[in-house]
């Protein structure tokens, strides 16, 4: 979708704004206007969506925008996490190191398909990491015209000094999870994975 000049982006959910009739049951906008909505029932405190630290989340506010406003946080948590570690690779690059790790030797196209990315962004991700020496393109030896990624013994050392360092952030970053807690939300996440992965395949023709 095209966002109008001036439209109001939600920042979570990467969408322009939608002008329009508040769904039933939604609260009124304070100032008696009609309230810019950023969905179904989200017309109004929308200042923790785009970053006010002052702003209240509404009680009714969707799963969906919870979710986007959470995984843009896990993101910038992502990033300090690369920092402190002190690795000189991009997090999108740890991304692509981790399905190569999983499957060395994968296609580009297959490495896309399973980081949800599009080929072009990741061309230009392993053009970065094939040029830095993580990982490096070789030629199917059955099929010259094919070409698979390896990670390279730079590319294995760099994910272990990640992880290593990293691993008890995110660690401590979930002990807010209690154990009884756990198998609901890991099912929850599991089927969302399920969920989006059909979605996303279905939309791209798959």
């Amino acid at each position: 979708m095209r966002p109008e000049a001036g439209a109001l982006h939600d920042a979570a959910a990467g969408e322009p704004s939608r002008e329009g009739p508040a769904p039933v049951g939604a609260p009124k906008p304070e100032n008696g206007r009609a309230g810019v909505q950023c969905g179904p029932g989200i017309g109004h405190g929308v200042g923790w969506l785009l970053g006010d630290p002052d702003g209240k989340i509404p009680p009714d506010a969707p799963l969906h925008s919870l979710l986007l406003a959470a995984s843009r946080l896990m993101g910038a948590f992502h990033v300090s996490t690369v920092n402190q570690a002190g690795v000189q690779i991009s997090p999108a690059g740890l991304g692509v190191l981790r399905v190569l790790l999983a499957g060395d030797g994968l296609k580009s196209s297959d490495v896309a398909a399973r980081g949800w990315s599009s080929p072009g962004t990741l061309t230009s991700v392993v053009n970065t990491l094939v040029r830095e020496g993580y990982v490096e393109r070789r030629s199917d030896a059955g099929d010259r015209r094919i070409v698979r990624l390896f990670v390279t013994d730079k590319g294995r050392r760099v994910c272990a000094d990640y992880f290593s360092v990293a691993g008890p952030s995110w660690h401590e970053a979930f002990d807010f999870v209690s154990p009884e807690d756990e198998p609901v939300i890991r099912k929850f996440f599991l089927d969302m994975i399920e969920q989006f992965g059909e979605l996303v395949r279905k939309e791209r023709g798959r």
